[in-house]
């Protein structure tokens, strides 16, 4: 997938904004309370100024102290009042934001989890693992800065400054054009700052997500590095990687150098013309000191505000950048798609024919003129060397990827006529290498099943002989089996791969080189499971070993994509061609 160190921003915000709609009466609540906060800490400057000017009457002696004392104590109970509904608001406020944060979180992960399960097989195998878990975990963390930005810097500025300018207006309407003028300005630097450096933080993240993708490749295949003993080899080679990703946060941070200091540059001069028009108007007598003060201390008050806009508007960016590498994904859509008006699967015969299909993998032909057909029942043996189209033959029955030509059918059904989510659910597959999620033994049987009860899960455990395996484990089948699987070894993990393939009970099987990674003995006893399992289903075998499918109903020969010998192994042994060639080499070995 290429990357591309630009963010389409309108993309990106309309799909936020999506999930904010969504919480819609939570989010217009927190936008009534800000305004509302933010009203209250306004009040508080104008009761100062009314203190300030009747402090000064009182002083001048045109106010009396009866006057004054009452004056005091009705600024003392707004006051209380004011700071107890603050502290309420706020209570309330942040209470709002924690439940907005937590269901967007949700929502997006949820949706983009979602998503990235149902793209198809193609996309999964060509996009590193580690840098998907990456851009989805760090999703969080952006709704939350983006929310946090919109919620705790942008919005109470632009209220503050819109009730602060108005305020100013009406007491001296030169100190609201000073007001306006400074924070407008200092509002375009920012944002211009901010633009500029969008390459560099997209390029930070896409170094990061590389760093975090390699390290994934590191621990997932640490077996093979320690037994090869490349750890100097990884660890400078990590060296490299992060070596990148700090050259590429280090040129993002660069931008910030001048911010801070032009920022207060634009500040102190707004200052200091504000300050010269007030006092002039106060020597003129067009202003009293209570006016001054409050001028100079709403101006003020919009300080920490709009430094908070601008960490807001770096959050925001880096939201942004953070959105850019999931919500890319988002435009993915999967190549393998169900057909308008297509239904769920049910086989019931279990019959399946391959009909002249042709397949390209890119612009390498992998099947041509390909025709097999497997009565119900029966059980056919695929052969031919590696990359001959065996494993393809799997995949395309399966609808991981879709034909270029011909036709494919399940008891007559096109496959492409039905839910590919449940053409694969009504087949069951015992894989060459069987990866287990890092859980229980019996969770990981059961996912073949959700529903299965106990008793069906502990049965297939009985008829995979899994039952004299785990009967040493203290923790018997809740022993938890290690990331992948990696806690048991090869044949006690066929086992429990034939042990998910018994409960789940299809009628159609595949079989992808079962046992060839086995040693000769654990072999020999999980082809007897096999060779039970088998019983009553159509069932599709590869295999390189071929004493293990002497017994199959009709053998496949596969040679470049193409059906070139098909038969009984007594018929085929007996007659010149691939198969005969096959076995002389073999002698019940394996085919290199």
């Amino acid at each position: 997938m290429e990357e591309k160190e630009k963010i389409d921003f309108k993309y990106n915000f309309k799909l936020y904004w999506s999930f904010v709609k969504k919480q819609k009466l939570l989010f217009a609540s927190i936008l009534v309370l800000t305004l509302l906060i933010e009203s209250a800490s306004l009040v508080d400057k104008f009761l100062f100024k009314a203190l300030i000017d009747n402090g000064t009457e009182f002083l001048a002696h045109t106010l009396d102290l009866p006057g004054f004392t009452q004056t005091l104590i009705l600024i003392a109970i707004c006051y209380i009042g004011i700071t107890l509904f603050k502290v309420f608001a706020k209570i309330t406020h942040l209470g709002f934001i924690n439940k907005l944060e937590a269901r967007m979180i949700a929502d997006v992960k949820r949706k983009f989890f979602n998503h990235l399960v149902h793209l198809d097989y193609n996309f999964h195998t060509t996009n590193r693992t580690g840098s998907l878990i990456s851009k989805l975990t760090r999703i969080g963390s952006a709704v939350e800065g983006m929310t946090d930005s919109i919620t705790f810097n942008f919005t109470p500025l632009f209220l503050q400054l819109t009730i602060s300018i108005l305020s100013l207006v009406y007491f001296n309407w030169i100190s609201g054009v000073v007001t306006f003028i400074t924070m407008t300005v200092f509002i375009a630097y920012s944002l211009f700052i901010q633009r500029i450096q969008e390459k560099a933080n997209v390029a930070s993240n896409l170094a990061e997500d590389s760093e975090r993708a390699n390290i994934s490749d590191v621990f997932t295949n640490i077996e093979s590095v320690k037994c090869f003993g490349k750890e100097s080899f990884v660890k400078n080679k990590y060296v490299e990687i992060s070596e990148n990703t700090k050259e590429k946060t280090l040129r993002f941070w660069n931008y910030f150098r001048f911010l801070d200091s032009i920022q207060t540059l634009i500040l102190g001069l707004g200052t200091f013309f504000l300050i010269y028009f007030t006092i002039t108007d106060f020597i003129a007598g067009k202003c009293t000191m209570g006016t001054l003060v409050f001028v100079y201390s709403v101006f003020s008050s919009l300080f920490g505000n709009l430094f908070s806009f601008v960490w807001g508007i770096r959050n925001f960016y880096r939201s942004m950048a953070d959105f850019e590498s999931l919500f890319r994904l988002g435009k993915f859509e999967n190549a393998i798609k169900d057909a308008p008006g297509a239904k769920e699967l049910e086989i019931k015969k279990g019959e399946i024919e391959f009909k002249n299909v042709n397949f390209k993998y890119g612009d390498r032909t992998i099947l041509k003129d390909f025709n097999l057909k497997v009565p119900k029942k029966k059980k056919i043996a695929l052969v031919g060397h590696s990359g001959a189209g065996k494993t393809t033959v799997i995949k395309l029955l399966y609808r991981l990827y879709d034909i270029n030509s011909g036709e494919i059918t399940i008891d007559d059904k096109n496959i492409k006529g039905v839910k590919q989510e449940s053409l694969r659910d009504e087949m069951s597959i015992v894989p060459q290498e069987c990866v287990l999620f890092n859980d229980t033994i019996y969770n990981n049987i059961k996912f073949s099943k959700p529903d299965a009860t106990r008793e069906e899960v502990m049965r297939a455990i009985d008829f995979a002989q899994l039952d004299k395996i785990i009967k040493g484990f203290p923790k018997k089948e809740d022993t938890i089996v290690g990331e992948r699987g990696v806690k048991l070894s090869g044949g006690e993990k066929q086992r429990v791969s034939i042990a998910r393939a018994i409960l789940a009970d299809k009628k159609i099987l595949i079989l992808d080189e079962a046992t060839s990674s086995l040693d000769s003995e654990t072999e020999y006893e999980i082809q007897k499971d096999l060779k039970n399992l088998l019983k009553g289903r159509t069932s599709v075998v590869i295999a390189h070993r071929l004493s293990t499918i002497m017994s199959a109903d009709q053998i496949i020969v596969i040679e470049k994509g193409k059906v070139v010998q098909k038969g009984t192994h007594t018929e085929l042994i007996k007659e010149e061609g691939s198969y005969k060639r096959l076995w002389n080499m073999q002698k019940g070995g394996y085919i290199k």
